[in-house]
This record gives structure tokens, sequence and C-alpha cells, in this order.
């Protein structure tokens, strides 16, 4: 059955999210590279490998409903950050943002009586519990060491050790 069209609509919304969320994390990567943080670049990398995936998730899902992928432009994401825990702080507020935006889909989808879609956002939804749990947990290293040289290698090196 086609998609609904203003589940479509919204869909094709988050894909731009997605996106975002991607060129916010290679931003955030370039500004870590530049910091001599490569460990904590490359999960920055990593995470912006995995947000294109979601993108192409929610593609993929429009176009097998029948839909129109519709993409639109990409906001240009900040480039400057005051420290390695600033940047994690940003990932976490922004992870939140994108649950919220899935938890408004889920909503909508209900409201529309698109069950086909409640049902694939459920994994967007776990997703989310995962993403933002992970943010977090390196923003409790930061806040627990501290950016100091030492914590900071050390904490460099568990982050690069992330698997794509």
């Amino acid at each position: 059955m086609k998609i609904n069209a203003t589940v479509e609509k919204a869909l094709n919304e988050q894909i731009n999210r997605e996106l975002y969320s991607a060129y916010l994390y290679l931003a955030m990567a370039a500004y870590l590279d530049e910091k001599n943080l490569p460990g904590a670049a490359h999960w920055m990398r990593v995470q912006a490998q995995e947000e294109v995936g979601h993108a192409m998730r929610l593609y993929n899902y429009v176009v097998e409903r029948r839909g129109r992928v519709v993409l639109e432009a990409i906001e240009k994401p900040p480039v400057e950050w005051k420290s390695i825990t600033d940047v994690f702080e940003s990932a976490l507020k922004h992870e939140e943002k994108v649950t919220s935006h899935i938890h408004s889909l889920v909503d909508l989808a209900q409201e529309e009586g698109d069950h086909a879609t409640v049902s694939m956002l459920k994994w967007f939804v776990d997703e989310q519990v995962e993403e933002e749990a992970s943010v977090d947990e390196i923003l409790q290293k930061l806040r627990y060491l501290g950016e100091d040289g030492r914590s900071l290698i050390i904490l460099d090196r568990e982050l690069a050790q992330r698997q794509g």
C-alpha cells in the first residue's frame, strides 16, 4: 500500500535530519582531529557513517512504500566547540533532539493509522536508546577523568577502538 502523504513528508524531513546528523558528526570529527584527538575523531566519523545509514534506511522504506524521497538542503553544522567535553555534551543534546523527532514520527504514524511505519520506526526508537547511552557513557568518563593530558590520551585510545 502506498505511504500516507503526511507520513511521507515527515519521513523526508527525518531523512534530512539524519543527513544533518552525519554533517554534524563530521564537523565534530574535524574539530577533534585539529585538537590532535584522532581516536575521538574516529569515533565521530563512525557515528557519521551510522547517521548516513539511518537516512538510507528511511530512504529505502519510503521507496518500498511507493513514496517519493525529496532531498532538501542540509544546514551547515557548527564548527567550533570549547573542548572535547563540550563536543560530547553537544552530541548528547543532539541525540536527545533526534529522539524527540523519532517519538513525534511514531505519534504521527499512529494518528494516521499507518501501522507499517509504526513498526519500522520501532527500530529507530530502540536505536536512539543506544545512541544516547553510548554518548552519555563517554561524557560520564570525561566528567570523571577530566581533560588532563594523561586522561585524554587513555580515553582517546579507547575511542579509537570503535568499530563501524
